[in-house]
């Protein structure tokens, strides 16, 4: 094992022509035609900024447990169970422009796994109910006339066909891989799919079993400009990124977007207490308007944050007199603004970290903190140099040599009250190469997370030299992904 030694550092500390440099090191380890897999019509920044243009949304939860009273649906109940009266989407349309929103999201398929467009691949649909309802073909093409965006929601947890954490077969991800392909295939152009139910605490399905890049890449395959956003990858840094376009926020689950976002986002809330219709929803209070306008929609446009607002259908399939009253509530008291301010650049991670979890050594480290903090997989955790140490390394030794082309580091600020700032000067990422470290990326100013493309190379050995500001750095996480 080659590891550097403190001179080593000193004799490597960061100045503007190494940092210069750094092109010409990684021109010689680079692949000479990098190419993608898919190609979007729009360019991802574009496809954002018209996202938060958009600033607000109606979410519809409708779907079996809208006939249980239920937050999630009994899977063990029949398809049958499923009986709109009076389906209307026309209604749905209407007080969604009311409100002054501009798109909508519907929930194609629950955590119980039933599907309320008629799918071909065998499981329970509207085609198994007494009026074969196709709501998203209504939702979709309602939407559309009244010129809403048109979003979609779908669930990877399946209770009713077993999609469950430790029971994924390729049986059952070729099956969520055809159930997206009709969604993206038969209803139009979709703005947006959000996932639910991976890599979440409560489903623990991971995006190793149903592997994330392959359904993304699915995605951008059928629909190149529809976003992608996962409601749970919240245990990833706030200000990044990770697994995908759009970063979710579930407000009901106590996620609060902070205060200075610049990544493009979105907000869900709920109109009632729930998601879903329940009985007691007839007479009960309904969010005022003032919390949603004054505290929620002002604020969050403020920022790069859409807000999407529960209003939930009920058995007939229409929305309740005092939903219909309190979107039109709001659209009196909200103006859309016109368009958001420009969202800077930014890198979406899709696939697993090569770091995870492979051989680590650090130059020097506390009693009872290890290395492998920073590569755990565990962004509440956290590595640290010893009191008094203002300079240091990491050093991750993978299997084998691996590709990557892009490089994370995140650092927990803010992540407790005596962390409020950076406590790194500069940083320094380096690979071992034909018996020499080759500089691939460095920073000087580091915030919460620090992504770098670079031109995609081969190395087995990856460390990471840093210069303190102040007493004992934090580095909650290293990562190196092979991004398309």
């Amino acid at each position: 094992m080659t590891t550097p030694t403190r001179r080593d550092f000193f004799q490597t500390s960061l100045g503007a022509a190494a940092v210069a440099a750094l092109p010409q090191a990684l021109a010689r380890l680079a692949e000479p035609n990098e190419t993608r897999p898919y190609r979007a019509d729009k360019p991802l920044l574009q496809l954002q900024q018209e996202f938060v243009d958009l600033r607000f949304g109606m979410f519809l939860h409708f779907n079996l447990a809208t006939f249980q009273d239920r937050e999630w649906g009994d899977p063990k109940d029949p398809p049958s169970v499923f009986n709109p009266s009076n389906l209307d989407a026309e209604q749905w349309a209407r007080a969604a422009k009311s409100a002054g929103m501009t798109w909508g999201c519907l929930t194609t398929k629950h955590h119980d796994g039933f599907c309320i467009w008629p799918t071909s691949t065998g499981v329970a649909s509207v085609k198994d109910t007494p009026r074969h309802p196709d709501v998203v073909k209504a939702y979709a093409d309602s939407f559309r006339a009244h010129g809403l965006k048109v979003a979609l929601y779908y669930s990877i947890l399946d209770l009713r066909n077993d999609i469950r954490h430790f029971n994924v077969t390729r049986d059952k991800i070729e099956l969520i891989k055809a159930q997206i392909t009709e969604l993206l295939t038969n209803y139009g152009e979709i703005t947006l799919l959000i996932f639910d139910g991976w890599d979440a605490p409560w489903s623990r399905i991971t995006y190793e079993e149903v592997p994330f890049h392959e359904i993304y890449e699915l995605v951008k395959k059928l629909q190149p400009n529809c976003l992608v956003s996962d409601l749970n990858a919240s245990q990833y840094p706030s200000s990044a990124l990770f697994y995908s376009d759009v970063k979710a926020f579930e407000q009901n689950a106590g996620q609060k977007v902070p205060g200075d976002s610049k990544i493009p986002a979105l907000s869900c809330v709920t109109l009632t207490d729930g998601w879903f219709w329940k009985q007691a929803d007839k007479d009960a209070e309904l969010k005022p308007v003032k919390q949603v306008v004054e505290e929620w929609l002002v604020p969050l446009n403020k920022i790069h944050c859409n807000l999407i607002l529960n209003a939930a259908p009920n058995r007939e399939g229409k929305l309740a007199a005092n939903v219909v009253k309190r979107l039109e509530e709001i659209g009196q008291a909200w103006r859309h603004p016109g368009p958001n301010t420009k969202i800077d650049e930014n890198v979406v991670i899709t696939t697993t970290n090569l770091a995870t979890g492979q051989k680590i050594y650090a130059n020097d480290s506390p009693d009872t903190v290890g290395p492998d903090l920073a590569n755990d997989g565990n962004f509440r955790s956290a590595f640290y140099l010893p009191e008094g140490q203002r300079n240091g390394w990491l050093q991750i030794d993978l299997e084998s040599a691996k590709d990557f082309n892009t490089l994370v580091l995140v650092e927990p600020v803010g992540k407790s009250d005596g962390y409020k700032e950076s406590r790194i000067k500069s940083y320094r990422f380096q690979c071992w190469s034909k018996g020499e470290w080759l500089e691939m990326a460095a920073g000087n100013s580091p915030s919460r997370v620090q992504i770098h493309r670079i031109p995609r190379i081969s190395a087995q050995r990856v460390r990471l030299l840093l210069e303190a500001s102040r007493d004992m750095p934090q580095i909650a996480e290293i990562g190196f992904y092979n991004e398309p």
